[in-house]
């Protein structure tokens, strides 16, 4: 079989129509989420090595204006412009109808990050004041502030991740600049993060719910930006090599590859109301008959996977699931976090990856025949690069863009000034 290759052209151009051209109208109901749909974009591009040689600077700084026009003045950015009403109307009372976002200010500071901005404009003061109001009493994030100052929106892992990533490019090393301003309770999100540990290994978007992958790089993301600015020798045992908290999460995550693509499935025969024909008959027989003695010799032999079918091994989010584009990064970067991506089967996922969903025009789709989307275009690139692809930048597997962006981030002065 011939060697798969990445279509580095076809990416970029897919990229670049996403940001120079208007999105197909699948993306409308996606307006109030442009932040994210940017961070894709230029993140993209970046992670190709081109950003600056396919964009102006003048394009490049105009992205950044666009980005500071959705900073909310009492601290955090919104998700798009549409709900800014303007400042000399904004009172205490209304301030609610145009909320900053949890996920939205953590995507804009990593893109103004990755556009070579220095943050100077941000509000970082009134951010962090704002990220530490963000937080409820059992150590959860929601995703904006209502009336009179309640947490709305979700309480899962992903707002755990998004504030916690937040606090690490704000806070820095040193807190230079914000020094008075209340943290968030550490310990209580760490609490609540181990907590979230199903009985299978894996994270769940909250206490005593199904494991999920997606829920899991957000809970091993988040400690990882928490474990980066911590001065305490004592780690989290999810995150600490030998406890029995990782070890369980380890084989979960590794137990999530699979050569179970969805691509066929078997044709069932319907009758004209629609049900499978001789189902009810036979159900009723067995049911009759029903006794389980000899009924194991009776199963029919399962078929051994054939060495073609094993070239293949995507990642599934959850147990007896298909492959999926996407959780070929959430399962491979929170191994690399956890300093295990080696037990990724590269060569099967990079095969799923390549020949499976990466698309003729570019860009990569959610599994086999699907057309490119940003989300699992972006990811998809992201696992390659893990993985050491030719022509992807190096990645940060928690901040999820290029490591030039954490570079930058050290530069600034809340990471400069030695103490």
């Amino acid at each position: 079989m011939s060697q798969a290759l990445f279509t580095k052209e076809r990416h970029i151009r897919y990229f670049l129509r996403c940001l120079k051209t208007f999105l197909p109208d699948l993306y409308t109901s996606n307006d109030s989420n442009r932040m994210l749909l940017a961070f894709f974009t230029v993140a993209g591009l970046d992670l190709l090595g081109v950003l600056e040689s396919k964009t102006t600077r003048e394009e490049r700084q105009g992205y950044v204006e666009w980005i500071y026009h959705c900073q909310v003045p009492s601290g955090g950015f919104r998700g798009f412009t549409g709900t800014d009403f303007g400042v000399e109307r904004r009172t205490q009372d209304n301030e609610a109808w145009d909320p900053a976002n949890v996920p939205s200010t953590f995507f804009a500071l990593v893109i103004l990050l990755i556009l070579g901005d220095d943050l100077s404009r941000v509000k970082r003061a009134d951010c962090l004041r704002w990220l530490s109001k963000m937080q409820r009493t059992n150590g959860s994030f929601g995703e904006v502030l209502g009336p009179d100052d309640t947490v709305e929106g979700g309480g899962d892992l992903r707002f755990c991740c998004f504030a916690a990533g937040t606090r690490y490019l704000l806070r820095g090393r040193y807190s230079t600049g914000v020094e008075g301003i209340r943290d968030i309770d550490v310990d209580k999100l760490v609490t609540f993060i181990e907590s979230c540990q199903a009985y299978e290994g894996g994270m769940a978007e909250g206490p005593y719910c199904e494991a999920h992958s997606g829920h899991t790089y957000c809970a091993i993301s988040a400690l990882t930006f928490l474990d980066r600015l911590s001065r305490d020798s004592d780690r989290v045992p999810l995150i600490s090599p030998d406890s029995k908290q990782y070890e369980s999460l380890v084989r979960w995550l590794v137990a999530r590859q699979t050569t179970e693509l969805g691509e066929e499935e078997d044709e069932e025969d319907f009758d004209e109301d629609g049900q499978v024909n001789g189902a009810a008959q036979d159900l009723t027989q067995s049911v009759e008959g029903l006794n389980l003695d000899g009924s194991i010799g009776k199963l029919p032999d399962l078929t051994p996977p054939s060495e073609e079918s094993l070239r293949w091994a995507g990642f599934n989010g959850r147990c007896n699931k298909y492959a999926d584009t996407c959780y070929s990064f959430w399962n491979g970067a929170t191994l690399d976090l956890l300093g295990k991506i080696s037990l990724v089967g590269a060569a099967g996922n990079r095969r799923y990856l390549l020949e499976k969903t990466q698309h003729l025009v570019g860009g990569f789709g959610k599994d086999a025949g699907e057309p490119p989307d940003l989300l699992h275009s972006y990811f998809a690139m992201v696992s390659l690069a893990l993985q050491g692809e030719e022509g992807l930048d190096s990645v940060d597997p928690a901040i999820c863009a290029s490591y030039r962006t954490v570079q930058h981030l050290h530069t600034l002065p809340w990471w400069q000034d030695a103490r």
